[in-house]
């Protein structure tokens, strides 16, 4: 038999899991939203940030933690070596050299020895230079002739790798055919681009020259636009090297690269194809210089990959930090972040993207004028995300009506039931419907005894018939709210409690009204959006008149009126409809104010103030209301302020005073 061993799944996300539940990375957006942020930074606050693992799930990392790894990884690359390790090395070798040849030269007592010593000490300085006077320099000694053939073999597979990553494993071979192969890929790239550059070229030139040196390629690329771009970012990484070196040492190096393209034949193709790659890709950073901190010294070709993969990152890095106009995760190149961070950063990222991309395709955000905005589905989902918050600090738990479960909307139970009609929404009263269903069964002629429910079978709870209220709830908007903090707990509060009216309660008329220099109705989907008005004046004269208005509608209702506010009132309602402000408040505006509040007095619509600073002005304010109407006043912190409010709802709504 087959024996099979089972582990945990390597190939990417587990194709068995299941799927994203996009609520929750809107529930943690609409944090940031209920604090006072707009959708579309709420949004991007969310891709940054991530999700914390939930149900057993990894927790899902944010563009912030990769930024980091590849900020890291920077750091690490920074610290691998040095630039002028192919330098180093070739002065070891040439010293080696000569050394070995002198050991040679001392024992013999001619004049010819004497010469060659003195031919050595003439040698230059310039590492490039001496090498080009030995080059045709007849060795007496072997073993300096074997090193300095090293040094040369050397020079040529470094600078050659710099330039093509697979040069090194194809130079292995001593035998000349290799470097011919060279010269022959060489001359058939450059007719290549020259052929793309004449809009020749096509995608069967291509694989035909895969087919044949595709093995100095080992990125494998797909088509001539992905050879580009990885030959270029090559060529630009040398060019940083040379730009980071010392004028000597860039000098030195760039007369052996010159001089080891010209003894194999490649200087005029090399140079043909650094000018078509520098005219294709001008953005990749030619000559920008890189710090290098580390003590090890590189050599040319790992130099040279070392810089490109600094380069790759610094883009990553731009593209992740997406703080330029217009960014989108789309702007992050999958395949960079799988080379610097490896695939499980590909899946987290290809996470974000669907999370941007689900709000919108299941009706969460929409665009509107290249505004980013939240849907009234995605309203209802944070108002009862800001109704759970409330409930979670009330003391009653999970007492009261608002978690009355087996209560219909109308109001309490009376005990009895009655047959269901059309539109009713009470609870069915399931015994006596399955009672009805049993007796009516029993009584049919034919012999069959199986219940079956019809419609006239069917009964509800009778409750008793509860008062509908004309809620109003006022909410300042002036910026002293933000100054103080509290304009994130407003925001919440009357979303809650639009979600609780309109849903426990849906036979009450509720209104929103913001207030700040001006008054306004706002609407669910406004709520969630809203920033604050940074203007002077807090108009409650002018929210009183549109609650009033809202009150007169609907005159058969219990009128509740709910002020939230931080300030006494600055500005009132002039008779062309303009709007006066005047601090400290004018006599003018406080009269008209009282006047409101005596008007809704005489609509017995009780006022309750929920006072969000201890100014003197405002407690003088609020107190004379009180007086006048006869409300409540409350002094919540900004965190309870839901709470107090919801519960004072609910308390008018079970019959308190």
């Amino acid at each position: 038999m087959s024996r099979y061993r089972y582990g945990r799944y390597q190939g990417g996300p587990d194709p068995l899991e299941p799927p994203y539940d996009i609520r929750s990375a809107l529930d943690a957006m609409g944090e940031s939203v209920l604090e006072g942020t707009g959708p579309g930074e709420a949004l991007r606050e969310l891709l940054r940030r991530g999700l914390p693992g939930r149900d057993g799930r990894r927790p899902l990392r944010g563009l912030e933690d990769l930024l980091r790894q590849v900020r890291q990884r920077r750091r690490e690359l920074q610290k691998r070596g040095r630039l002028d390790g192919t330098l180093e090395q070739a002065r070891a070798l040439l010293d080696t050299a000569i050394g070995q040849e002198r050991a040679a030269l001392f024992p013999d007592p001619s004049d010819e020895a004497r010469l060659r010593e003195a031919e050595l000490d003439a040698l230059p300085s310039d590492t490039a230079q001496a090498i080009r006077r030995l080059s045709d320099y007849d060795w007496r000694s072997e073993a300096a002739r074997a090193t300095f053939e090293k040094l040369k073999d050397l020079l040529r597979r470094e600078v050659l790798d710099a330039q093509f990553q697979g040069i090194r494993q194809a130079l292995a071979d001593p035998d000349p055919q290799a470097m011919q192969r060279v010269k022959d890929m060489m001359a058939a790239l450059n007719d290549m681009l020259a052929a793309d550059e004449r809009g020749e070229h096509t995608p069967e030139d291509f694989a035909e020259f895969m087919r044949e040196y595709g093995d100095f390629f080992p990125e494998n690329p797909r088509n001539l636009e992905e050879l580009v771009d990885s030959l270029a970012r090559r060529a630009a990484a040398m060019d940083r090297l040379l730009a980071s070196l010392s004028p000597q040492q860039r000098e030195e190096l760039a007369s052996l690269m010159q001089q080891v393209m010209e003894d194999a034949g490649l200087a005029m193709e090399m140079a043909r194809l650094g000018e078509a790659l520098r005219t294709r890709r001008p953005d990749l950073g030619w000559g920008r210089p890189e710090r290098m901190t580390g003590e090890e010294p590189l050599g040319l070709g790992d130099a040279t990959a070392a810089l490109a993969e600094l380069a790759d990152l610094a883009e990553l890095e731009a593209a992740l930090a997406q703080d330029y106009p217009g960014a989108r995760l789309d702007d992050i190149d999958e395949e960079a972040v799988r080379r610097a961070l490896g695939r499980r950063a590909v899946d987290d990222l290809a996470e974000l993207r669907r999370i941007e991309r689900e709000l919108e395709r299941q009706g969460y955000l929409q665009r509107s004028g290249g505004r980013l905005e939240l849907t009234p589905k995605a309203v209802r989902r944070l108002g009862e995300t800001a109704l759970r918050r409330v409930f979670a600090q009330l003391k009653s738990g999970r007492r009261g009506d608002h978690d009355q479960r087996n209560a219909g909307q109308a109001g309490e139970l009376t005990g009895a039931s009655r047959p269901w009609r059309f539109g009713d929404e009470q609870p069915l009263d399931v015994v006596r419907t399955v009672s009805n269903a049993v007796r009516r069964s029993a009584a049919a002629p034919t012999g069959d005894r199986s219940v079956r429910l019809s419609v006239d079978d069917f009964e509800v709870l009778e409750t008793e018939r509860r008062t509908a209220a004309a809620v109003c709830l006022l909410v300042d908007l002036s910026y002293s709210m933000v100054l103080r903090g509290a304009w994130g707990a407003a925001k919440q509060t009357a979303l809650a409690l639009h979600t609780l009216v309109s849903s426990k309660y849906p036979q009450d008329a509720i209104q929103i009204i913001g207030f700040s220099n001006y008054a306004r109705v706002l609407q669910p989907t406004e709520m969630a959006g809203l920033d604050w008005d940074m203007v002077q004046g807090t108009n409650l004269h002018h929210a009183l008149m549109i609650a009033g208005r809202h009150l007169d509608r609907h005159p058969d209702f219990e009128p509740v009126v709910l002020v939230v506010t931080d300030g006494e009132p600055t500005a009132h309602l002039r008779p062309d409809g303009r709007s006066l402000f005047d601090y400290p408040p004018s006599h003018e505006t406080l009269v008209l104010t009282l006047a409101e509040i005596d008007k809704m007095t005489r609509r017995g619509a009780t006022l309750n103030m929920f006072m969000l600073a201890d100014d003197h002005r405002l407690v003088s304010f609020v107190q004379e209301v009180a007086r006048r109407n006869g409300g409540r006043v409350f002094a919540p912190d900004a965190e309870r302020l839901g709470e107090y409010v919801v519960s004072d709802y609910l308390r008018m709504r079970r019959g308190g005073k």
